[in-house]
């Protein structure tokens, strides 16, 4: 068995590098950058960020960020971030032409970030209404909404 790789807590971390649609490569191979482990956006940051990435069709690193603010912002926000998280891996998922993943995690996603109101609403809406068969449509939609 492959040896994983951890933190100083002993916690899984993947080193591995990985490429623009966040697929890991062989170790040792070029990788695009990554979002670091102790990243903690501010909801303004994490935002803007993933705005920026899903402009470049890289919702994988989007969702990293987004994972980032999940899991180091306040409680009462958790679901929101993750809810956005999820959005973006089935955005990923579209793109790597899995649509039964995407499907599932869109999906999981609308359903977290209906229920922060306006303008969180209006993805939600947007995501459930995505055009599968365009991906790159898919991710400039949800962000102009972001």
């Amino acid at each position: 068995m492959i040896p994983r790789d951890r933190d100083a807590d002993g916690k899984a971390r993947n080193q591995r590098p990985r490429d623009a649609f966040g697929r890991p490569l062989p170790r040792g191979a070029e990788g695009v950058e990554r979002v670091p482990d102790d990243y903690a956006p501010d909801a303004e940051e994490a935002l803007a960020e993933a705005r920026r990435l899903l402009g470049e069709e890289r919702p994988f690193h989007a969702h990293e960020v987004l994972e980032a603010r999940w899991k180091t912002g306040p409680a009462q926000e958790r679901d929101l971030w993750q809810g956005l998280a999820q959005i973006c891996v089935g955005l990923t998922h579209l793109q790597r032409g899995n649509q039964r993943g995407a499907a599932a995690l869109l999906a999981r996603g609308a359903e977290r970030v209906s229920r922060y109101g306006m303008p969180y609403e209006a993805v939600a809406l947007a995501t459930r209404e995505l055009d599968v068969q365009d991906p790159p449509a898919a991710i400039a939609r949800i962000r102009d909404l972001l």
